[in-house]
Parts: C-alpha cells; sequence; structure tokens
C-alpha cells in the first residue's frame, strides 16, 4: 500500500486548492430596462429577449 513519506505542508495543500474556488456567474444589464440578467436568457425584470418581448410583465 502506497503511504506518503513526509506529512503535506499546509502552504503546499493550499497551493494545490487554489484553483478551486467558484466563480461568480457572469452577468450582463438589460438594454431594455437596465436590470442586471444573466447573458442569453430573458429578462425577469421586463420580459424581453433581443429587443423583442417574450414574457408579459406588469412593469411595461
Amino acid at each position: 500500500m502506497a503511504v506518503p513519506k513526509q506529512k503535506t505542508s499546509k502552504a503546499r495543500r493550499d497551493k494545490r486548492r487554489s484553483h478551486d474556488a467558484l466563480a461568480r456567474p457572469a452577468q450582463s444589464t438589460c438594454p431594455q430596462c437596465g436590470a442586471p440578467k444573466l447573458p442569453h436568457r430573458v429578462c425577469g425584470q421586463c420580459g424581453s429577449y433581443k429587443g423583442r418581448t417574450i414574457i408579459e410583465t406588469d412593469e411595461e
């Protein structure tokens, strides 16, 4: 059975884990109402996508 000869130091262990952090999802602004939204998705505020109204909302 393989057993490590030396204890892995905290610095070495944490260097290895430096790429494991989660990235925040990208955000863009809606050209119609200016609300933040996810790219390539219908705006939850005004219901528009690519200049067309996809979902009817009360805000219009």
